[in-house]
């Protein structure tokens, strides 16, 4: 069965889905649904269970978000998504960062963007496996910068491989600070490939504190490679905080802060 099979009220579902692939948490909910087409909630069941069947949708509970992708969107285009939210986070956990102490910084644009907020830092030492976020730390001659070797991947302007985790292992730093490709419902940390799940595992496993940021949008984001659990984080840094999120984070035990209203909202 192909797409132009579907009946015209599963068609204009999947359609509303599509048109929010820019934010790859947006969900449309089974009572969204019932309510808009005016139909019951068997039937919107049923259409919902034949697009996942199909691999056009993805089920979660109480409604339908995109299907898995296997793959990253370019840096470049992460670049830009969801900025602002970025920009908060990096701002928020650059204030928390004590003169002298050493870090960890992963993949991904918004640890970027907390190496553009370090520019000012009085002192850190880094290690990092992230081209731009070398290059941006160099303008700031109090920063100790140690950058890994390996494979240079293009569309994401890092350094990956086994000589780059093999390097990153090597050091026990105070912070480990890391994104994701995508937060599942249960909590487990998603990433695009074993690539980047073994430098994420290489940075929880070889710090004092680990700090996991993302935006919004990463949760219910699918990605194929699980790298951990959201309850391996001691401190998660996020724009704003999905109630569903927030009771899988609490009952882990993870510090959130919700860094638009930049207050903590547990500390266990």
């Amino acid at each position: 069965m192909n797409e132009e099979q579907l009946s015209r009220r599963q068609q204009q579902i999947l359609q509303q889905l599509r048109n929010t692939e820019q934010d790859q948490s947006a969900m449309i909910t089974s009572a969204m649904l019932t309510e808009h087409f005016n139909v019951s909630v068997q039937s919107i069941r049923k259409d919902l269970n034949l697009l996942s069947d199909l691999g056009l949708v993805k089920r979660v509970h109480g409604g339908i978000t995109l299907p898995v992708q296997s793959y990253n969107l370019s840096f470049t285009n992460r670049q830009v998504i969801n900025l602002a939210a970025k920009n908060a986070i990096a701002r928020k956990v650059v204030s928390t960062l004590p003169k002298g102490a050493s870090i960890f910084l992963g993949i991904g644009t918004t640890p970027q963007q907390i190496a553009q907020e370090l520019i000012h830092h009085p002192g850190l030492t880094v290690v990092t496996n992230n081209l731009n976020a070398g290059l941006v730390l160099c303008q700031n001659p109090n920063i100790d910068i140690y950058l890994s070797g390996g494979k240079i991947r293009h569309s994401d302007q890092d350094v990956t491989g086994e000589d780059c985790t093999r390097f990153l292992s090597k050091f026990h730093l105070n912070f480990g600070i890391f994104g994701v490709g995508g937060i599942a419902e249960n909590g487990a940390l998603l990433d695009f490939s074993p690539e980047e799940s073994h430098i994420s595992s290489a940075i929880i496993e070889n710090c004092d504190k680990c700090i996991l940021v993302a935006d919004k949008s990463k949760y219910l984001r699918s990605a194929p490679i699980k790298t951990a659990i959201i309850g391996q984080a001691d401190k998660f840094y996020i724009d704003q905080l999905p109630a569903p999120l927030a009771a899988t984070c609490q009952q882990a035990g993870v510090e959130v802060i919700e860094c638009s209203s930049e207050v903590a909202l547990w500390a266990f």
